[in-house]
Parts: structure tokens; sequence; C-alpha cells
């Protein structure tokens, strides 16, 4: 987005001074820090003739490793606090808000009369964690002592009902909304009904590194990437494995020997405790010896995995866009998605009217994809997965830094309001 408004800057188009708000401590090489940073980490330069200044309020948040878990009201109460705090530090003319924080808009627009826009990543609250309480469904984020009960499940309806509307209010005072899939746009457009200016904009990911890694000579491992936080559901993965094991075992393990890698981070303790019982769970299926847990390795070695690996494997239930699942696409992975969110409305779409990866929901329908995906073509002969490895990759291109950064200026420059 800084790039964008640096891009604008450039071309004389606007006459701005853009101001960061951050919860990082302040030094002397803070900034050139930041855009070393930014540009190892994505290949984005950073205009340095583009006025930018940052607001530093790490000492009005909690910076620690392991942050309190909060309700949504708690959480969205100090967001407002910490944007009372730092309007008082710095009011600028138009705020962009890129962290899902809609409650801040009331100190924005109301109190301090700033221009409100939104990148929205994922709604706080959507019609479907209302149908989720509402059906009483188990979830990460839906315990099972609270489905058990027909009392406190109508109690948290109640709740969730009540923050849908306030979340509306707020976020209907947003002068433009970007939102990053047609999954989040229906829901943002449900709920802010008022909002003006809504678009879609894919998130950049940086599709064009990983296009020169080859197609052939891959290797029998089916690679997960993302973070081991609890809705992205490792354990559907394991228990899928398995169950290809199981049903295959003559192909899989005597003929091509394949394995499992799961790639990721660990944000805390949380996550390591999670991913300590996802290799419990992985012995109890009996599957250990074709499983490889790769934590917090730098992007080089993911890199690695992702020149080698055949078949990519994704299994949270509606995940807003899925920039991992695009990586995968764009290193020439054949990809297996949850069958909801943002991989099925937007990522893996038919492209030029052929397949371009498997959408699945179920352990069956994982284990079969993954068998079709890396092991079918294998003893036909088969070249359509060769195809679909190169319609996945052309595909991906749709998601690209370049485009982010046409279709963020599209948004900004239309909607108008930087001359406000």
């Amino acid at each position: 987005a800084i790039y964008v408004l640096g891009d604008l800057y450039r071309a004389g188009m606007t006459n701005i001074n853009v101001v960061v708000y951050t919860k990082d401590a302040p030094s002397k090489s803070y900034k050139d820090d930041l855009f070393q940073h930014v540009k190892s980490r994505f290949s984005i330069t950073v205009p340095p003739s583009l006025p930018l200044s940052f607001v530093h309020l790490h000492d009005s948040v909690d910076t620690s490793e392991t942050p309190k878990r909060q309700s949504m009201i708690a959480q969205s109460a100090e967001t407002v606090k910490l944007a009372w705090k730092a309007m008082n530090k710095l009011t600028p003319h138009v705020y962009i808000d890129t962290t899902g924080c809609a409650f801040t808009f009331i100190v924005a627009k109301l109190l301090a009369g700033c221009t409100v826009a939104a990148y929205v990543h994922y709604p706080t609250i959507s019609t479907d964690m209302l149908s989720m309480v509402f059906e009483r469904r188990p979830s990460y984020n839906n315990d099972s002592k609270i489905t058990a009960s027909r009392i406190t499940t109508c109690i948290k309806l109640i709740y969730y009902t009540i923050f849908a509307i306030a979340y509306g209010i707020v976020g209907s005072m947003s002068s433009l909304v970007m939102v990053n899939s047609t999954w989040t746009h229906g829901h943002i457009q449900f709920l802010w009904r008022l909002a003006s200016n809504l678009c879609i904009v894919y998130p950049p990911c940086d599709t064009k590194s990983l296009e020169d890694l080859p197609l052939e000579s891959r290797k029998d491992i089916i690679l997960s990437i993302g973070q081991f936080r609890p809705e992205k559901d490792h354990a559907l993965q394991l228990r899928s494995f398995a169950l290809l094991l199981k049903k295959y075992p003559d192909d899989t393990k005597k003929t091509w020997n394949v394995k499992l890698a799961l790639v990721g981070s660990c944000r805390g303790p949380d996550d390591e405790q999670r991913v300590e019982e996802l290799r419990n769970l992985s012995a109890s299926l009996d599957i250990s010896d074709s499983v490889e847990f790769v934590l917090n390795r730098p992007y080089p070695e993911l890199r690695e995995y992702l020149g080698h690996a055949s078949v990519g494997i994704h299994t949270m239930w509606n995940e807003h866009f899925g920039i991992g699942v695009v990586e995968m696409m764009a290193a020439g992975l054949i990809t297996i998605a949850h069958n909801s969110g943002g991989p099925k409305a937007d990522i893996l779409a038919p492209f030029k009217g052929n397949m371009t990866g498997y959408l699945a929901s179920t352990e069956e329908e994982y284990a079969d994809a993954m068998y079709e995906a890396l092991v079918e073509s294998k003893r036909t002969g088969d070249d359509s997965n060769m195809k679909m490895r190169q319609l996945a990759r052309e595909s991906s291109s749709r998601f690209s830094d370049e485009v982010f950064v046409d279709s963020f200026k599209h948004a900004i420059v239309s909607s108008k309001i930087l001359c406000r």
C-alpha cells in the first residue's frame, strides 16, 4: 500500500505525507531497517523520496509473545482506546485501516473528522460464524461446552448478533472499502451495507520469483504451508494422509514412498503445544515415518520445498483468501484446497475452461484427490497433471504484486479520497 502511495507521489498525482502507526519501539535506524526488511522479504522498494514518518505506540499495546485472550468486544474496545491515543499524537486527513480494526473508525471518523478507507482481509464476524453457533457445530472458536447447551448457545447467538450489527454500523463509516476476495466481499457487502465504493483488490503474492522453479522431476512429497494455528486444521491433513496410505498401500508406500511435509511457523507456546499434539496424532495414526514437521525455517528453505514437492494441501475452512495456495500454484504444485472461501471462489476457479487444482472437504475427498494428483497419472502415463501444473502457474499471475499495485491504485484514484 505504501509502495502504491509512493507511486502516486512520484507521478505527481497527489501531494501527500504518509504516516504509519506502529506498535514497534523507535530507534535511530528503524526506518532503514524496516525498508531493508521489506525489500529482502517482499522484493518491494519504498521510494526514498516519499515523505514517510512513523507514530510509535509501543507504550500503549501489549507486545508480549503470549497476549491474553480477549472477547471480540474487549478487543474492539482496546482498538478504540489505541486509536484515541494515535489520533492525539497525530491526526491525518485520510485514515486507511489495513489491520481489520473497524471500531477505530469511531475515533477516526466521528471524533477526528478523517476520511476513512479500509482494506479488509477478514471480517471480524461473519454470517458463517453466526450459522455455526446457530447449528451448534463445535469448532476452534465455538467450544463444545457451549454447543452442548441450548441456553449458552442462545446467549452466544444474541452476543454475536449484537456485535454483528455494531460491526456493520462502524464499517459503514468507510468511504472506500477494499476486500481481498469474493468471499470477503460477500460478507462485507452484507454487514457494511451503507459503506461506499466496495471493491475486490486481491492481496499481493510474489508469483514471479516462484515461476522459475522447474515443473519436472518432482519428488513424491505432499506439502502443507501455514502457521500452526487451530483454524488451519492440520489434523485433517494427517487423517486424510493416513487414509490415503491405508486405501492405496501398494502405490503410496511400496512403489513411491509418499511423504507429507508440514511447513510452518509457531507464534508461541500455544502453537508449539499444538505441534506436539499433531506429532502425537501422527503416531497414533501410525504415519510418523511418513510425516515431516518443518518449523520456523527461513524462506529460502520453504522455497526448496516448493521446488521439490509434487502436491500442495490446504485444509482451512472458509479461508478468506489463501496466499499459501497461490504460492503453491505458482511454484507448480498440484494443489488441493478446502472447498470453501477464497480457494473455492477465486483461486482454484476454472481457468481457460480447465481445472487448476482440486477442492475437498472430507478425509475421503482429500485422500482421493491426493491419490489422483500424485499417483494416478504415474500409473496411467497421462500428462493431464503436467497440463494442470502449467495452467495453475499461469492462473496464479492473476494475484501477482503487479496486479495488486494496479488494482489498489485504481481504487484509491477512482474513489478520490485523497482529493477531499
